[in-house]
């Protein structure tokens, strides 16, 4: 009987437990559906999107999916970098700033350096992290440093963008991490890692570096088993989070060709790195082995919103509450700020040129200038240096803004310079009822040759003579003791436009490059010959 029973009872266990079975794997299908249909966008598959150029064209080679609006990732920090050495040739700031950590950027989620809140470290450092080991924390607190806080940074970023035709990208932060809004497309990115080769050649080493110093420590390039493996591969940058996939902007040369490649969405880094191989691959293929060099045009500067300038002192900027200094000089005037014509023995100091800026603004709700006495007494803990370096900034800029908007209205005399003045012959007779007066002082172009004023020193070459004229004329403002007198000079070359300094003494022409270099300004000594 015992028997019968348990025949009996057998299959009915069997079958509860392969309805058990059934049951909980339904039930976990149903639980796994729900959470895809609710699951946020960054736990999703990335989409897949690829460009190709020949980056001595820009003629586009591939594409695929190039102008579908993704997440960038850490490519984002290709325009950080753009952005800090735009500021750096723009005198905005100088690679050996110290900058203050904040807690913001000390912050960041990694990829980072490690960067403690309150931490002091030179600006290059940042620069280097941001490149190669694409930290989080060095790329806030480069937005931070450039523009008070990285909202701040983040639409300035999108203003260059802008500029440099990437309409279809907009920036909400300065690393990448995803965020509502923070979006761009293969053919942008593509266009930046262009204009990055081109634009800032100087810099562009960064991205071939296996590692570098960060400062704090020694940082591996994110990018290096690419670089490694594959013949001509110098950059660019690499990226990755979840909503991104793995995304990746990388250039090689080979001979006279140059491809630049873009990979968004990639399901690995190998992955990755073997379809950018591939595209480039491609593209050496398709691009012709001789093509004439069309650079791309370099956007205009766009490191101040409207007329307004604001520099802010790298070494006490803080965001988010934290007290900034910061000197405005307004950029609307109605008349040039250049110098009158002046006795040799009166030279203009900073404070009068400040006055005479605030004095022309027409502006009302425009920003007021400091004077070094009022910005000492707001902030009695700034340093006296740094402060000075920002107010000779401020009024370079100042100048710059001034010339602008000289050259289109009616022209002004030159300021009289102290080398080469002759006075104007009086006349031999002069009418009865008219009375003797001071002859006015004739400008002369030419170099003088009294006092041994054989000498002269180059602040380098440049594109355009507008922009040689810019540097001449803040150069002058930033050392006025040692330039005053001296000629300044736009000479075009076969290779670009030379700004020059002449009239000088041989004493005089070194003491002036031994205190611009001191400034980090490029100086050369120019003779006789």
């Amino acid at each position: 009987m015992a028997d019968i029973v348990q025949v009996r009872r057998t299959p009915l266990i069997r079958a509860g437990r392969a309805c058990s079975r059934l049951g909980r794997w339904v039930l976990g299908l149903v639980i796994f559906l729900s959470m895809v249909a609710t699951a946020p966008p960054d736990a999703m598959a990335a989409p897949y999107a690829a460009m190709v150029i020949d980056a001595r064209t820009g003629e586009v080679l591939h594409s695929r999916n190039a102008d579908t609006r993704l997440h960038p990732a850490s490519l984002t920090k290709m325009m950080t970098l753009y952005i800090a050495f735009e500021a750096v040739r723009n005198g905005e700031i100088s690679l050996d700033t110290k900058v203050k950590i904040s807690r913001n950027a000390a912050s960041e989620q990694p990829s980072k350096l490690g960067l403690k809140t309150g931490q002091r470290i030179a600006f290059r450092y940042l620069i280097r992290a941001a490149a190669v080991k694409s930290a989080n924390d060095a790329a806030t607190a480069i937005g931070e440093t450039l523009a008070g806080s990285e909202a701040a940074f983040a639409r300035r970023m999108t203003r260059t963008a802008k500029a440099l035709g990437m309409s279809r990208t907009t920036f909400k932060n300065a690393h990448g991490l995803t965020q509502k809004g923070h979006m761009s497309t293969a053919r942008d990115m593509t266009t930046l890692g262009r204009h990055l080769l081109y634009d800032y050649p100087e810099y562009y080493n960064l991205f071939s570096r296996r590692s570098t110093d960060a400062g704090v420590r020694k940082v591996p390039n994110t990018n290096r088993r690419l670089l490694a493996a594959y013949r001509g591969a110098d950059g660019i940058k690499t990226g990755y989070t979840r909503a991104a996939g793995f995304n990746l902007v990388a250039s090689a040369e080979r001979g006279n060709e140059r491809v630049i490649a873009t990979v968004f969405g990639g399901k690995s880094s190998t992955s990755r790195n073997a379809k950018v191989a591939e595209l480039l691959d491609l593209g050496f293929r398709r691009a012709p082995s001789r093509a004439k060099l069309r650079r791309p045009a370099r956007p205009p500067y766009q490191g101040n919103r409207g007329l307004g300038t604001q520099l802010a002192d790298a070494g006490d900027s803080a965001p988010n509450g934290a007290a900034g200094k910061t000197i405005r000089v307004s950029g609307l005037v109605k008349t040039s700020l250049r110098p009158k014509g002046r006795p040799a023995s009166a030279a203009p100091e900073a404070p009068t040129l400040l006055a005479e800026a605030q004095t022309d603004s027409t502006t009302a709700d425009a920003p007021t200038v400091k004077t070094p006495a009022a910005a000492s007494e707001a902030a009695p803990k700034l340093d006296r240096d740094v402060l000075q370096a920002s107010i000779t900034a401020a009024i370079a800029e100042a100048e710059v803004i001034a010339a602008v908007a000289e050259q289109a209205s009616a022209p002004i005399a030159k300021p009289r310079p102290f080398v080469g003045l002759r006075p104007m012959a009086r006349p031999a007779r002069l009418a009865e009822n008219q009375t003797t007066a001071e002859p006015e002082p004739v400008v002369v172009t030419r170099l003088s040759t009294s006092g041994g004023r054989y000498w002269g020193i180059n602040v380098g070459r440049y594109g355009s003579r507008y922009q040689a004229e810019k540097v001449l004329l803040r150069t002058a403002l930033a050392e006025m003791a040692t330039l005053d007198g001296s000629l300044r000079k736009v000479v075009r070359t076969p290779r670009g436009f030379d700004a020059n300094f002449l009239g000088m003494t041989k004493e005089s022409a070194a003491l002036a490059c031994r205190r611009l270099s001191a400034r980090n300004i490029t100086c050369e000594t120019v003779g006789p010959s």
